[in-house]
């Protein structure tokens, strides 16, 4: 019987998909995703790990990304671990989270990052 009403998907701690994955809904993250993730929310679990681009409308990172991030409403908790750069509308950091790359806000009206020459603060500065 379908619904209209807002739904989840769990990747398990004992799963690794290999291969882009796309939710029309929300997803929740706790084993491995080698490829591309691209849905409305993401959650993912501290010791879950994705390698890959990360597209969505909020993330709460936890775990280990390796690859680029495209969110509009990001929060990095303090037991993440990220390589890649990060491009963002809202963002939020918890002291202690490590990020290897670049943070640049995203230009709100294209929800790309935004250009060359715009704001760049490196991690640290």
């Amino acid at each position: 019987m379908a619904t209209d009403r807002a739904t989840f998907s769990v990747i398990g701690k004992d799963v690794t998909i290999r291969g882009d994955v796309e939710a029309s809904a929300d997803l929740h993250v706790d084993g491995a995703v080698i490829g591309d993730i691209a849905c409305a929310a993401l959650v993912q679990g501290e010791a879950s790990r994705i390698e890959g681009a990360v597209t969505a409308e909020r993330a709460r990172l936890s775990g280990y990304v390796k690859g680029t991030i495209n969110a509009r409403e990001l929060v990095v908790l303090k037991t993440a671990r990220i390589e890649g750069d990060v491009a963002y509308e809202t963002l939020t950091i918890e002291q202690g989270a490590a990020v290897e790359g670049r943070f640049a806000p995203r230009d709100a009206g294209s929800g790309r990052a935004a250009k060359a020459g715009d704001k760049v603060v490196p991690l640290g500065n």
